[in-house]
């Protein structure tokens, strides 16, 4: 009993911890040569604002990249394997390769799938999304103490909670994290979605695209819109 407290303690402390230092202005690193980036495609129009904005990149820059798509959900890999040619063959200059992998993770939640039986595939998808984001990186060679990705893009729906959970597993036992930032989508205009508002004070940075989701003194950074 008394280890538990111990250990339920330090849980508490850490997460206490990370959630008030994420409110504190940081300094930016200086940018390296490249940064590893991972995308999450959320399926249907998630997927596609999430696409738009990957595409808006530099991929010389922003490499090796990775797409984080859910079971089943061939559209969105096929939809980023499309981009991947597009930019490829606009390339013609470059001497390199493409630099890409699609991962597939369990979805957290079917859609219209009753509320009693989302716990078990919550967890499956949670498991699987430690072991892709915690563990394996542990594991390449040349990257120990490397993140999963230097940067990770999340645009929705619910199963990027669950996605963005390892991350924070990683955050609070010390292993090396990925920076994550949140792009409300398109669609909403006046009010967050579940998803952005219960990733709203975790995320490194929280992007809206429409004025009237701006509050005072919120975290919340408008850049207009991005899709």
């Amino acid at each position: 009993m008394t280890w538990t407290s111990v250990l339920l303690f330090f849980f508490c402390a850490r997460l206490f911890s990370f959630v008030f230092s994420s409110r504190r202005p940081r300094i930016a690193p200086i940018p390296p040569h490249t940064c590893s980036i991972a995308i999450f495609l959320g399926s249907g129009g998630h997927t596609s604002e999430a696409l738009k904005l990957t595409s808006s990149l530099d991929f010389n820059r922003y490499t090796p990249r990775t797409y984080v798509v859910s079971e089943g959900d061939a559209f969105s890999a096929q939809k980023a394997l499309t981009l991947e040619h597009i930019k490829a063959s606009d390339a013609v200059s470059s001497d390199h390769l493409p630099q890409y992998k699609l991962l597939t993770i369990p979805r957290a939640r079917r859609v219209h799938q009753p509320l009693l039986t989302t716990p078990p595939d919550a967890v499956k998808s949670l498991l699987v999304c430690v072991y892709l984001i915690s563990i394996c990186p542990l594991f390449n060679k040349g990257a120990f103490r490397r993140p999963f990705a230097d940067l990770l893009i999340l645009n929705g729906p619910g199963t990027c909670v669950i996605l963005y959970a390892a991350v924070l597993l990683n955050k609070l036992i010390g292993l090396p994290s990925t920076r994550v930032m949140y792009v409300e989508s398109f669609a909403r205009v006046r009010s967050l979605s579940l998803s952005g508002k219960l990733l709203y004070h975790f995320v490194d940075r929280f992007v809206v695209q429409w004025p009237d989701l701006v509050q005072p003194g919120g975290r919340e950074d408008h850049r207009g819109c991005l899709v």
